[in-house]
């Protein structure tokens, strides 16, 4: 599949989201895509998924079966979970007994089995996420597109997209993906573009992770708490600094308070190197 000299515009005299794109997206490669916020990201993933048209070039070599997932699922359609995974299944070619059996394969994997007779607009956000991305897979598809497919998603259903994901690829589909988390599929795409003003360039390589870390500093305690978790702990006279990773910050924040530190700050930085964080 390839781009060659794409530009997008809205509206004939609109100013242009983006100008002479030039990509390759091979069979059984991960993409990742990068950029700020309105540089035009979701609109380079519309028209991969030929959702939208190019204003200039040409996009040659889509796969007949395009599946595209948005960050935000339409969920106000009269239609049951486990309905409207079939109609779409079935409107992408699968027969009625084929689509139903893979609507409740994918439900179950997505941990969303129970509700399968659940009215679409019932659903939660993160429920609806769920059916929005198991319809992408029902079929298979030879280009899945992806763009912020994991927010509001459980952590056990991200991971099983990120699986489902993996799968796609080896089995020689093409999958493309916008996310704000840089941490997601690190180090796995075959390929990475970032947008900026308009323009599509490739990395050769993908840029290192910047991780989230929070530090925590705490006065008047004694000793450091027993069960800490992991993470680098520094001792200056009688304050104490903490800095792990985000998911810890609770833990850490109740074994302080629970030995009598008193917390002072709690803030959050970003860095990209790649040492494990030890304990003092």
């Amino acid at each position: 599949m390839r781009f060659e000299g794409v530009g997008r515009r809205y509206g004939p005299r609109g100013p242009w989201v983006l100008r002479e794109v030039g990509m390759d997206l091979p069979a059984g490669t991960l993409t990742r895509v990068t950029g700020a916020n309105g540089t035009g990201k979701s609109t380079l993933l519309r028209l991969a998924a030929g959702l939208d048209a190019p204003g200039e070039g040409r996009i040659t070599g889509r796969p007949a079966r395009t599946a595209y997932v948005p960050e935000r699922f339409p969920a106000a359609l009269p239609l049951t979970a486990l309905g409207y995974l079939v109609h779409l299944g079935r409107i992408q070619g699968l027969d009625r007994r084929t689509a139903r059996r893979r609507a409740g394969e994918w439900l179950e994997r997505f941990g969303a089995a129970d509700y399968r007779d659940t009215r679409l607009g019932e659903l939660s956000k993160g429920s609806s996420q769920k059916v929005a991305v198991a319809q992408a897979l029902l079929a298979a598809p030879g280009l899945l597109v992806l763009d912020e497919a994991w927010t509001g998603l459980d952590t056990g259903a991200r991971n099983e997209l990120d699986q489902a994901v993996r799968e796609r690829t080896a089995a020689g589909g093409r999958v493309l993906f916008v996310d704000h988390d840089p941490r997601r599929l690190a180090g796995q795409a075959d390929a990475v573009w970032t947008v900026v003003a308009g323009r599509v360039t490739r990395f050769d390589v993908e840029p290192p992770v910047a991780e989230l870390r929070v530090h925590i500093t705490a006065t008047a305690g004694t000793g450091v708490p027993e069960g800490l978790p992991t993470g680098h702990v520094r001792r200056d006279g009688d304050r104490l600094t903490v800095t792990a990773a985000p998911s810890a910050s609770d833990a850490i924040l109740r074994a302080l308070l629970d030995a009598g530190w008193h917390i002072d700050t709690l803030r959050t930085s970003t860095h990209t190197t790649d040492d494990e964080s030890v304990r003092a």
